[in-house]
Parts: C-alpha cells; sequence; structure tokens
C-alpha cells in the first residue's frame, strides 16, 4: 500500500468547485465564540460541497488569521453569509424552503442515524455555542432537532466534530431508501 500523492487525489480546483453541484445542506453557526471552530467548518463543508455557512452573532467573520489556520483556504472556496441575528437567518432559510434542522439535546430529538434525507430537498443544518448550545429561541423554529448519539461520560462533541459526523451521515443518507413516516420518529419510540 503506498500513500497518494496530492495531485493524485483529483482535488477540485476553486473555480471548480464553485462551479460544482453542491450538497443540499447549509450551515448555520449560531455564536460560535471560537475562531478555529469556525475554520475548521468551513474545511468540513468544503470536503462536502456545501453550499453556503452562515455566520451568526458573535460567530467570527473571514478574512481572520485564526479561521485561515484551520480553514485551509476552504473560506475560498465555500461561501459565506453574516447574520448579527441567527433568527434572521433562519426566518430567512425558511423563506426560501429549508427544512431547519437544530444539531441539539431536545426531549424528542432523533438520533442522527434515523433521520431521512430526501433528494430535492434542502436542509439548514444549525450549530451552536460550544457551551450554551443552539439557543432556545432557534430552536422553537427549527422543524426537528437532531443529536448525535454518545456512550461515555462527557454529553457534547466539539462543535467542529459534531459538523463533520453530522455531515458525513446525512449526506450518505442521501442515498439511502429509508422508510416513509421516518421522520416522525423520536428518541424513546422504537427503533426502526
Amino acid at each position: 500500500m503506498r500513500k497518494l500523492l496530492n495531485k493524485e487525489l483529483g482535488r477540485k480546483s476553486i473555480q471548480q468547485f464553485r462551479r460544482s453541484e453542491k450538497s443540499p445542506f447549509v450551515i448555520v453557526l449560531d455564536n460560535i465564540r471560537s475562531h478555529y471552530n469556525v475554520g475548521s467548518v468551513f474545511r468540513t463543508a468544503d470536503a462536502f460541497l456545501t453550499d453556503r455557512i452562515y455566520l451568526c452573532g458573535i460567530t467570527a467573520r473571514p478574512p481572520h488569521r485564526e479561521i485561515q489556520k484551520t480553514a485551509l483556504g476552504a473560506t475560498e472556496s465555500v461561501e459565506w453569509v453574516y447574520y448579527e441575528s441567527t433568527m434572521d437567518a433562519i426566518r430567512y432559510l425558511k423563506s426560501e424552503g429549508y427544512c431547519i434542522i437544530g444539531i441539539e439535546q431536545t426531549e424528542g430529538s432523533f438520533h442522527l442515524q434515523d433521520i431521512p434525507v430526501k433528494k430535492g430537498e434542502k436542509y439548514a443544518l444549525v450549530f451552536g455555542h460550544e457551551v450554551k448550545g443552539v439557543d432556545q429561541q432557534v430552536i422553537d423554529q427549527c422543524d426537528m432537532c437532531v443529536e448525535i448519539p454518545q456512550f461515555g461520560t462527557k454529553h457534547s462533541f466539539n462543535i467542529a466534530v459534531s459538523a463533520g459526523i453530522v455531515l458525513w451521515e446525512m449526506s450518505k443518507n442521501l442515498t439511502l431508501n429509508l422508510p416513509a413516516g421516518l421522520e416522525k420518529h423520536s428518541r424513546g419510540r422504537k427503533r426502526i
């Protein structure tokens, strides 16, 4: 086995990325305090051909040295928009027909692996503050909330890790044919 060289990986140029068909996901960052986390989310968004990132509230915006350090140039490929209020971003996305999904532990939240992702639908994935999570006012506007099952002593992942897990699982689910009605499935009910 031989490690591939960068030139063998078939990576897209920024121009090719911009012309590529994007995934049906956008990311909303609700008051993320760490510049490094923001940069990491940009890098992950690039890897999954995410159309856009909505940076809200105190979330840092490019250009910034700490964002660039972890984004490794992904701020040049992934489009972003800033909203002073996360609620304004959510209202806009709802008006554009997005299903708003809060990534948060809530009553009735779905487990990530149980979320049906339907082709032709658009999804806005909302990730919250590193300590406080997604603001309750934002959760109240979500169409559903999703949590990543965890089995250790901690009850949360780093925001950048969460973004990678969620985008991977939801991208993977785009190709599956899941049973109709699963969207009504919530924690505490029988798993399919």
